[in-house]
Order: structure tokens, then C-alpha cells, then sequence
């Protein structure tokens, strides 16, 4: 059995994704146990698996009551999903953070050209406040690569942080402000500005903070009081080593090595890999030493040009297929 190696994974061109996806799901049949018995339950024979079609997609909600690893190891890193007191939170167990390094690095600058170019700016209040956040994790990094002093966190300080891109957009300075939504919001209701060298990216996150919007209210709001032709986005998750990217109108495009399939609501193995619209499964090779291919509780679009749309989450959704195996 050929193991997929990650330099192999980013050096992937999308039209190799499958071959190189099938690889990765022999692997982590035969290495992750958990997978592996839920691949049986399913009565799916591997060998009868040739297309990224017949692969078995695990249920999101396993990261929340399971461990799910190929082999055993001792992570370098864990990622835990936010949540309240009441609900459980996903676990992702990273075995080699320099994965999700260069997943994210190599991701980010295929699309925006090197981070030495920006001062990044992460906007993150809630975040910062506690452990194990896979985006605070990401944005640190970036902060250290870009190599500059004005790159920092801003958890509540608006006016050092609108005095701050006065400045850098007076000099002309490309900035990347990254930030969850409601902070991107709460900052843009206090101040107002026309910013033409930076980048605002929102990577989503209400949460309960307020009241919710859809993403064109938000996009119209931030536009207008940011002074910004379009607003870019960043999706990502605990359970996912990779970031797809948003250049404007919610448009995401994805790293060769990250793909996004739809399923039917009602069928959730009816898959498809064209256009249209349905539940979001989504295969992220970066996640080599977990489980590449996840079946998330997203509802979402594809486009003519492959490009996806994120509608909305499904409703109370104990996905279908984690009744197959009970703890």
C-alpha cells in the first residue's frame, strides 16, 4: 500500500486530487480503527472503492465523540471547537503541526501572494480567550511570517486598531484585517474609513453575540463603513487542516488538495461532484493523519466554475449514518 506523503499532497495539481484521494483512503482505512468500522458498517468493500464517489464520508459529529487518528500518536497540537457549557465541543489531534503550517501557508499565498507583502491584523475577540482555537493558531503564525511590527491581535482596542490602519493606508501599506464576524461588526458600527490597501476578510462566527445577518447584510455593511469594494472570506473548521478562500460575493475556491461533493438531504449517499446545491462533504487531504473525508453539516452550493457557496447549516442535524455505530 502506497502511503500518500504530505509533501506529495502539496505539491498536488486539482486534476490529481483523485488518484491521490483514493491512496489516502486505503491508508486510513487499513490505520484509523474508527473509520475503518464505520467503512464496515456501511458494508462498503474498499476494493470496490474507485472514485471519490464510492468513498465512505464520516459523520462531523464523530470529532465530538470519538478520537479520530490513524495509529496511535501524541499530537503536537489540539484543536477544539468553541461552543457553550452545554454542548460538546469537537477535538481535532494534530500529529505533525507543520501540516497544518504549510496547508494554510501555501493555501493562503496561492491565492493572495506572500504574507511578506501584508501586515496582517487578526481581529479575534472571544477567540483569543481560550485554548486550542485552530484560527487564532493560523493567524498567529501568519502574523510571526509576515515579518512586521505593526502585525498583532486587536482583541477590543477599536481606536488603537482604527488609528493603526490610518496609518498604514497613508503609507500605502497592503494589510490583511482577518477577523470573526461580529468583531469585523462591532468594530465597523464605530468607525468608519475608506480603506484601498487592505483586505478585510470575515471567517464567519456569530455564535450568539448578536443578532444574526445574512452574509449580504453583513458584506453591505462592512463595505460601506470600511470604504471596501468587495469583502473576502476564509472557511475553515476544527475538524479541517484547510482553508478554502472567498474573493468577494461568497465565491470559495479551494487548494488543489481540498475539494468540496454535495449529498442529497434525504439521501446522504447520493453524491454528487458537479454543480447544483445540497449538504456539503468535503475531502481535505491534509488531514492525512485523522480523516480526510468529512461529511459536514453545511448546506451549500456549487457553481458552473467549481467555485462553492456556503447557504446555511442543516437544522438539528444528527446526521444520518452515526446511528451505525454507538459507543
Amino acid at each position: 500500500m502506497r502511503v500518500v506523503s504530505p509533501d506529495h499532497i502539496f505539491s498536488l495539481q486539482h486534476h490529481e486530487l483523485e488518484t491521490a484521494a483514493l491512496e489516502v483512503f486505503h491508508y486510513q482505512y487499513q490505520e484509523n480503527e474508527l473509520y475503518r468500522a464505520y467503512t464496515d458498517a456501511l458494508r462498503i468493500n474498499p476494493q470496490e472503492v474507485k472514485g471519490i464517489l464510492d468513498i465512505p464520508y464520516l459523520p462531523i459529529q464523530f470529532f465530538k465523540t470519538h478520537t479520530v487518528v490513524c495509529g496511535q500518536f501524541e499530537p503536537q497540537l489540539i484543536f477544539e471547537s468553541s461552543g457553550t457549557t452545554q454542548t460538546v465541543n469537537s477535538r481535532h489531534l494534530v500529529k505533525d503541526a507543520a501540516i497544518y503550517t504549510r496547508s494554510f501557508m501555501i493555501a493562503f499565498e496561492q491565492f493572495y501572494g506572500p504574507v511578506t507583502d501584508y501586515v496582517v491584523v487578526g481581529l479575534l475577540p472571544s477567540y483569543l480567550e481560550r485554548q486550542h482555537s485552530s484560527l487564532v493558531c493560523m493567524v498567529q503564525e501568519m502574523i510571526v511570517r509576515s515579518g512586521r511590527e505593526e502585525s498583532g491581535f486587536y482583541l477590543y482596542e477599536h481606536d488603537k486598531l482604527f488609528h493603526q490602519l490610518q496609518a498604514l493606508e497613508a503609507r500605502q501599506q497592503k494589510v490583511l484585517l482577518i477577523g470573526v464576524t461580529f468583531g469585523l461588526l462591532d468594530f465597523a458600527e464605530k468607525y468608519s474609513l475608506q480603506l484601498q490597501h487592505t483586505i478585510v476578510m470575515e471567517t464567519g462566527g456569530m455564535k450568539g453575540r448578536r443578532e444574526e445577518w445574512t452574509r449580504n447584510e453583513v458584506h453591505d455593511f462592512l463595505k460601506n463603513r470600511l470604504g471596501v469594494d468587495v469583502v473576502h472570506a476564509e472557511y475553515g473548521m476544527t475538524e479541517l487542516l484547510s482553508q478554502a478562500y472567498s474573493r468577494g460575493q461568497g465565491y470559495f475556491e479551494t487548494p488543489p488538495w481540498m475539494k468540496v461533493l454535495l449529498r442529497d438531504e434525504n439521501d446522504p449517499f447520493q453524491l454528487t461532484a458537479g454543480k447544483g446545491s445540497g449538504v456539503m462533504n468535503i475531502i481535505d487531504l491534509a488531514n492525512i493523519y485523522s480523516c480526510a473525508f468529512i461529511a459536514t453539516e453545511d448546506i451549500g452550493k456549487i457553481h458552473e466554475d467549481g467555485r462553492f457557496e456556503v447557504l446555511g447549516r442543516l437544522d438539528n442535524s444528527a446526521l444520518r449514518g452515526c446511528s451505525l455505530m454507538v459507543s
